[in-house]
């Protein structure tokens, strides 16, 4: 009898990430638990500190160190080879049996699983709402959630990145950085050690790398970032932000200086024009061909 229940439990689990794997394809939404790899690729922890045995929401585990590509999102099995391991934990729930507590890493608010994933996962099964976990916490300088998307969460691992390379958060505790995509950040550390280098060849010492953001932000940053509000600019790029606007400015500079300042340095103003007048009418040839294509699968129909 324990057996038929072991296995339709499975069976059951099996079936919840099938069916999970359709809706997120269908709605072009993720489905994956975030690989712990995805953390320390993007963030070097400012520190650790062992937390010791703790009672964790098991909704905030979102990722795992080795085993996120056997678990889908909600930590439902997705390959069947994980059902000897997880029915003998689940004959272990059904016989109350006290398993170890799992082990986890934290970050921010969110956890990946160290060890027993497939305890996590029998336990979201049964609806059980919290596990018995050691935690070994990463500290951070951006909140996680986890109600992020995974796009979200490696996001902000970029930008807590940014913040203690730039100890921006520290020195201009009012900015307000946020590209769209994700790689961005590293593009701006670029420009951010690209001028410390310059002051430092000027000044004749090694400017810090605090001093330097700090005078990227305020020098070359903010001015753009200035003009683009003073015109208003987001409004007719809703889906970009100020950082976008800068970083195109950045890497378009030749050609704004060809086309708006004569072969000549432009300052803010005229970059953040250029901006418009440019990205502007690519947004209208976007457009054109949106139609275009509507009207070609009307036309199919």
């Amino acid at each position: 009898m324990v057996d038929e229940q072991i296995n339709s439990d499975y069976d059951r689990a099996h079936r919840k990430a099938f069916l999970r794997s359709v809706i997120s394809h269908v709605r072009r939404q993720p489905n994956a638990l975030i690989p712990y790899r995805d953390v320390r690729d993007r963030v070097t922890m400012e520190r650790e500190t062992y937390r010791g045995m703790q009672t964790v929401s098991v909704r905030d585990i979102v990722g795992s160190v080795d085993r996120f590509g056997d678990f889908d999102r909600a930590f439902f099995p997705k390959q069947r080879h994980t059902a000897g391991r997880w029915k003998s934990i689940d004959r272990a729930y059904h016989s109350d049996i006290r398993l170890p507590p799992i082990q986890l890493y934290r970050v921010g608010d969110v956890y990946f699983v160290k060890d027993g994933n497939h305890r996590v996962s029998v336990a979201r099964e049964h609806g059980v709402e919290f596990i018995d976990a050691e935690v070994i916490e990463g500290h951070v300088r951006a909140p996680l959630r986890s109600t992020m998307s995974p796009s979200q969460l490696l996001h902000q691992l970029e930008y807590a990145e940014f913040l203690r390379q730039t100890n921006l958060d520290k020195t201009r505790p009012e900015h307000d950085i946020r590209p769209t995509s994700l790689g961005r950040f590293e593009e701006i550390l670029e420009h951010v050690e690209g001028h410390r280098q310059q002051r430092t060849a000027f000044q004749g010492v090694d400017v810090p790398m605090a001093s330097a953001a700090a005078e990227w932000f305020d020098a070359i940053y903010l001015p753009i970032v200035t003009a683009s509000r003073d015109r208003r600019l987001l409004r007719e790029f809703p889906n970009r932000t100020e950082v976008d606007v800068y970083l195109w400015v950045m890497a378009n500079r030749d050609r704004i200086e060809t086309e708006f300042g004569d072969g000549k340095p432009v300052g803010p103003d005229r970059m953040t024009e250029a901006y418009r007048s440019i990205e502007g009418r690519h947004n209208r040839v976007r457009r054109l061909l949106m139609r275009g294509l509507r009207q070609l699968n009307l036309g199919d129909a």
